[in-house]
């Protein structure tokens, strides 16, 4: 039994009515959809700054048009902070500009 399936178990049993198991329930589905979409999005920027390492400027910008888009993607949905999305963003596309 996974980690999650274990504390999910243990949420709803300490919970005391039925609002609270229902929220409980609704807590252990969101943060496993939203930690799901968090980690494409940093496994995203890390290919990008894996392209930028290797001074690949042509495969850095693709990479970037594709992380944009998760990027927006999560913000939008409020996984992570539409400030947050566009920092990451500002500093990958100067990250690749500085390319020489």
């Amino acid at each position: 039994m996974n980690i999650f399936k274990l504390a999910h178990l243990i949420l709803i049993d300490m919970a005391n009515s039925k609002q609270a198991i229902k929220r409980a329930r609704q807590n252990a589905a969101r943060y496993q959809l939203k930690h799901s979409q968090r980690s494409q999005a940093r496994t995203a920027v890390k290919a990008v700054k894996n392209a930028i390492a290797e001074n690949n400027k042509e495969s850095a910008t693709e990479l970037l048009k594709a992380a944009e888009k998760i990027l927006d993607s999560t913000a939008s949905k409020k996984v992570i902070h539409k400030n947050a999305a566009a920092r990451t963003k500002s500093r990958l596309v100067k990250a690749i500009k500085a390319i020489s």
